[in-house]
């Protein structure tokens, strides 16, 4: 591995550090995390390598293991973020205030569908509405969490209740009577 703290020149500094690490690093996030995600850990990695070049440890080994602790660290944020998103789809069933018993099988039956529909929204629909029905934050309050005019949070807002109401009303029916799958009637 060539030496890392060489010349004062950044750009080339940081060339000779990509080229060095770059297939190491990718090696370890791929061992870490989801083949679809690794590519993109290692991205976020080296940028924030370039922000923060003048941390970089002086020796070889100590630098390659500052970066291999940066990606360690995008990974874990990026792992607690999907946590949250999954978490924030059961509460969402969770907050159903429904007193009636899980036997209910039409309401097991719309818990499923509703928990189901969060899922294939998408992370910003998600957000939307989060914010508004989870956090009961006003328009203009979650418009600054998100640093957007209010306006563009209620547009945002809008077409998530949308996309919501889309998605369950083309969920398949279900039927209290589980099908079998081959189409064949079971026999006993």
């Amino acid at each position: 591995m060539t030496h890392f703290s060489g010349p004062p020149d950044r750009e080339r500094t940081f060339r000779t550090l990509y080229a060095a690490v770059y297939p190491d690093l990718l090696r370890f996030v791929q061992r870490r995390t989801p083949a679809d995600r690794a590519e993109d850990i290692v991205a976020d990695t080296f940028l924030v390598v370039w922000r923060r070049l003048d941390d970089l440890p002086r020796s070889d080994g100590d630098a390659r293991a500052w970066i291999f602790g940066i990606s360690r660290n995008i990974a874990l944020n990026n792992r607690r973020g999907e946590q949250r998103r999954e978490s924030l789809g059961l509460r969402l069933v969770d907050a159903l205030d429904v007193t009636a018993s899980c036997e209910d099988i039409d309401l097991a039956t719309s818990r499923m569908d509703l928990a189901r529909s969060w899922r294939l929204l998408s992370e910003v629909h998600q957000e939307a509405l989060g914010l508004a029905v989870f956090e009961e934050l006003t328009g203009p309050q979650a418009a600054a969490v998100l640093g957007i005019s209010p306006l563009a949070f209620r547009l945002r807002l809008t077409r998530a209740r949308r996309a919501l109401r889309l998605l369950l009303d083309h969920l398949p029916a279900s039927s209290g009577t589980p099908q079998p799958v081959s189409g064949r009637t079971p026999t006993s």
